[in-house]
């Protein structure tokens, strides 16, 4: 096999990480993952949905397929792509959270949640932690929100190392920074983890 460095797609047998702990959790999560999300399609397709479940139906797929980009981007080694795809999944786990425990704030989302209306993803984070944890709620927003905006601090993100010309900003495939690769998994492992709870708790009754 030629060397993987010159593949420029790289497949499930060739890519940079293959054989990480982090990446072959993150895949045997998303099995898991898939089969739920398989029984929750099939059950709003069959019965007649509440209003939590209609939200659910709409903000949980859109979770899934973001952490199914995460995992392609870091099969390709576009380890920046997968970290900044983790604000907007974040989020979208988030929200469905908040919706569960404050139902009463579902009609803000059928109403377009509205940006001055909506919760922040700060507090929304709170709210998932039972308030027990508000330093980490604001830590976890304010990492991905550097790195959604692309200021100096989200910059740092991007910074590789080259035998060549030293400390750089990459501009395309990481494929030697398995310390990244971890946090990029295991970061989506966890809250993927809780979206999945919340495909069990919106729709109790799944076979």
């Amino acid at each position: 096999m030629k060397d993987r460095k010159d593949e420029p797609v790289f497949m499930p047998y060739s890519e940079p990480y293959l054989g990480r702990e982090s990446v072959y959790h993150f895949d045997q999560l998303i099995i898991s993952c898939m089969e739920v999300s398989q029984k929750v399609s099939q059950y709003t397709h069959q019965n007649e949905l509440n209003r939590l479940q209609k939200t659910a139906s709409q903000i949980i797929p859109q979770g899934v397929n973001l952490a199914l980009a995460i995992r392609e981007l870091v099969r390709q080694g576009y380890l920046f792509g997968a970290l900044v795809l983790q604000r907007p999944f974040i989020e979208r786990v988030a929200v469905i959270s908040f919706l569960y425990e404050h139902q009463d704030k579902i009609p803000l989302w059928e109403n377009g949640w509205k940006h001055g209306q909506r919760p922040s993803l700060k507090e929304m984070l709170n709210s998932m932690s039972g308030k027990k944890d508000e330093e980490m709620a604001k830590l976890v927003c304010d990492t991905f929100n550097h790195l959604v905006h692309g200021d100096p601090i989200g910059a740092e993100w991007n910074v590789v190392q080259s035998k060549k010309t030293g400390l750089g900003h990459s501009v395309g495939k990481v494929i030697n920074d398995p310390e990244l690769c971890d946090f990029v998994c295991f970061q989506t492992q966890m809250y993927l983890v809780v979206l999945m709870s919340m495909m069990a708790a919106c729709f109790p009754d799944l076979k």
